[in-house]
Order: structure tokens, then C-alpha cells, then sequence
């Protein structure tokens, strides 16, 4: 159990991270949209809508609040898987070296014939198999993308008509709600914070450090070497 501990101990790490998080989270915004319900009952003089934690984590809004994050964290990802096939920063961690750029030979890739003898089946049988698999990355991240993105339209939109009925305002189709600016200002926040977050890391790591870690070049390694992990 030790030796399984130490060997994903990352994943482990990064798993406590996450549900810590997503419970921090779902406290939090449990208080919120009580206070918020509370608020609005003293305007308008009608019984405040609380609900219970448990009640909040099947809403919409907290629904909405995580799919949100988890959508723009998974196009991050299939945005990077594409452009580093083609696109090469000189000096980056993040980027292939320079002359690299496309899908790399066979040989390169250690498919087909070129496989080692412990190389994962689908990389050896050639074919739609062989093809499925040297795109399975990108295929899962752009489906869970994907899935989370239309989750974040769906409880968007629940959550759009509820505020639009607490006002007494009329309620709008899905499709309509794809079109509100309110569905777009809450996309294009994400993005821009993944992109931004991504390109920073691409370029700082052409000349900063960090001792020890493979996302980063060995400390005395020249800015222009690329592809270079420590």
C-alpha cells in the first residue's frame, strides 16, 4: 500500500485538492444563495426561498457555478493538445524543438512496425485502431469538454429563468438562451483566463525556474534550449 501510495501519490494529491475544493466551494456558495434569497424576501416582502446544503448541491446554481470552470479547464487542455502538434516556441518548456512541428514519423511516434515490445496493443495493430488511439487523448478531453459545456448551458438556462421569474419576467427557450449575453459573458470569462493562464506558462517558462520540477528546464539550462524538462 505504501509503494501504491508513493507512485500516485500526484493523482491522490491532486484528487484531495479537488474535492476539498469542490466542497469549499459548495459551502460557500450554499451561503450565498441563501443570503441572496433572504435579501431579496426582505425587498419584496414574500417568505424567504432557503434550502437545505444538500438541496443546493443538485441546484442549478451550483450546477452551473462548477460545470462553468470545469468546461474552460477541458478546452484549455484540447486547445494546447492541438496547437503544440503544429505551432513551436522557441526555448519553451511546453513546445517541441524547432524543426519538430506536425505529427512526427512513425519512427518518431513508435507505432506500427516501429513498436516496442511493450508498446500498448493499439499502437502496434495499424489501422482504425491504431489511428483511435494515437488521437484518444484529445478525443476524451474534447468530449468532456464538450459534455461539461452543454451541462453549463442547461443549468445556465434553469438558472436564467428562475431569476427571470422571481422577477415576474417572461422565461426563454434553451436556444434563446444561447443567445443571451448572459451565457457568453460567463464563457468568455473562462476562456480568456485559460488562455491567458496557458500562454503566460508557455513563455515564463522559456527563462524562469523552478529546481526539481518537470515543468520546468534544469536550472543551468540556456533560455533557446526547447522542449527541455528538468
Amino acid at each position: 500500500m505504501r509503494r501504491f501510495l508513493k507512485d500516485q501519490a500526484l493523482s491522490i494529491a491532486f484528487l484531495a485538492l479537488f474535492l476539498g475544493s469542490l466542497l469549499g466551494q459548495a459551502i460557500a456558495g450554499h451561503q450565498l444563495y441563501n443570503n441572496d434569497e433572504v435579501d431579496h424576501a426582505s425587498l419584496t416582502g414574500d417568505q424567504a426561498d432557503t434550502i437545505s446544503f444538500w438541496r443546493y448541491l443538485v441546484s442549478s446554481h451550483f450546477g452551473n457555478a462548477v460545470m462553468e470552470n470545469w468546461q474552460s479547464e477541458y478546452l484549455q487542455f484540447v486547445t494546447f493538445l492541438i496547437i503544440t502538434v503544429w505551432l513551436i516556441q522557441r526555448g519553451s518548456t511546453e513546445s517541441k524543438e524547432p524543426g519538430k512541428a506536425g505529427r512526427e514519423s512513425d519512427e518518431d511516434q513508435q507505432v506500427g512496425r516501429h513498436a516496442d515490445a511493450d508498446s500498448p496493443k493499439w499502437a502496434r495493430v495499424g489501422g482504425w485502431r491504431q489511428r483511435l488511439y494515437e488521437n484518444s487523448l484529445l478525443v476524451v478531453m474534447a468530449t468532456i469538454w464538450i459534455a461539461s459545456w452543454f451541462a453549463q448551458s442547461v443549468t445556465g438556462w434553469s438558472e436564467f429563468n428562475s431569476d427571470q421569474l422571481q422577477h415576474r419576467q417572461h422565461t426563454v427557450s434553451w436556444l434563446g438562451y444561447l443567445g443571451k449575453p448572459d451565457f457568453w459573458e460567463a464563457t468568455f470569462q473562462n476562456w480568456q483566463s485559460e488562455f491567458l493562464a496557458v500562454g503566460s506558462m508557455v513563455v515564463l517558462s522559456i527563462y524562469l525556474r523552478q529546481r526539481g520540477s518537470p515543468q520546468s528546464k534544469p536550472v543551468g539550462a540556456g533560455h533557446h534550449e526547447t522542449g527541455v524538462e528538468g
